[in-house]
């Protein structure tokens, strides 16, 4: 994986959708971008497609759809702990297996941990908030209340980094906000709770791309050590939350669902996927252009919300499908404008 770093905020796949969080960022490919098989591309495409797509829906249905288990910090964690344990596999196999050897062996340094840690207390934010939003909102509006991530990457760049954003950004920016704001008028399940986790989520996404940016140095720009620390760290801090939470008493007294072996599988499956988001991200940016990234983050969010619409029967009124179609323009538009802005450098 390109491991090249600028002053900017990385085009990570953040800047083409918001539907789901990676273990950590993808970094942009330079100009020389290597020729692959259009065959190749094409499963590597669509492999990201099916892993992305299958988070959201999976959280979806945890979450509140036939599990109907909403236990935000639970889930989190537990996926959290399958990720861990998959990092843990995967860097082994990768000392005697080449296909595996993406991933260096796994590493603890508590003092490396310390300077990691400001990074993974916004990570857990942006976990938690993006899990609880799915509990409140349909997928089909999901896009559109997370979709200010935009919005606060250009604020946060401007209060943080001290760095001006072009006109064009702040146009798509502009379009993103109308969309919000349109969609959450029009959505028939209108969730003040929902606009609240997607704001704050989109927060947390912000300030997690500028966060990366300060963290990688301390693991010599390597963003598979990033995910050893990371991961290890989200776990033990999410763990002390979930006890005072009083999630972990409450599951025990109340859920009946966590007495069958269906539910772990999904939960268990739910951890892979959200672990298989990085390996897709690696392939993806390793064997296709940074405009496919773009082009194919976009096309995702599409497909996602007409998807939605088709499994779980959301209705969409006018007006929410106005703001959908608003917040889809404006992300893909500033996705094509942070593309042209990287080539021409």
């Amino acid at each position: 994986m390109n491991s090249t770093r600028d002053n900017d905020i990385p085009m990570s796949r953040k800047d083409m959708d918001e539907s789901e969080e990676p273990f950590l960022p993808t970094p942009v490919q330079t100009r020389g971008e290597k020729q692959h098989p259009l065959p190749l591309i094409a499963a590597v495409v669509s492999f990201y497609f099916v892993i992305s797509l299958s988070v959201v829906f999976l959280n979806k249905i945890i979450m509140s759809g036939s599990s109907d288990f909403p236990y935000a910090l639970f889930v989190t964690w537990y996926q959290l702990v399958v990720a861990l344990g998959l990092l843990l596999v995967w860097a082994s196999l990768g000392k005697s297996y080449k296909l595996f050897s993406i991933i260096p062996p796994y590493e603890f340094n508590l003092a490396v941990a310390k300077k990691v840690a400001p990074l993974t207390f916004v990570y857990v934010g942006m976990l938690v908030m993006n899990n609880l939003c799915l509990k409140y909102v349909h997928v089909t509006f999901y896009q559109v209340a997370r979709s200010l991530s935009i919005n606060f990457t250009i604020l946060f760049t401007y209060v943080i980094l001290r760095k001006k954003t072009s006109f064009s950004a702040l146009v798509a920016c502009g379009i993103v906000f109308s969309g919000f704001v349109i969609g959450s008028y029009g959505e028939f399940n209108f969730s003040w709770a929902g606009i609240f986790y997607g704001v704050g989520s989109s927060a947390f996404v912000a300030l997690y791309g500028i966060y990366v940016q300060k963290t990688l140095v301390y693991v010599d720009n390597n963003q598979w050590r990033l995910l050893h620390y990371n991961t290890t760290l989200a776990i033990l801090f999410l763990s002390p939350l979930l006890l005072l939470s009083g999630e972990i008493t409450e599951i025990m007294e109340t859920s009946e669902i966590i007495y069958t072996s269906s539910f772990w599988v999904l939960m268990t499956i739910t951890g892979i996927t959200g672990f298989g988001i990085n390996i897709a991200m690696f392939l993806q940016v390793k064997y296709t252009s940074a405009l496919t990234n773009t082009i194919s983050g976009t096309a995702k969010s599409c497909v996602q919300t007409v998807l939605a619409a088709m499994i779980f029967k959301n209705e969409i009124s006018a007006l929410n499908g106005l703001g959908i179609l608003l917040a889809l323009i404006g992300s893909g538009y500033y996705s094509y404008v942070r593309y042209q802005e990287r080539i021409s450098k």
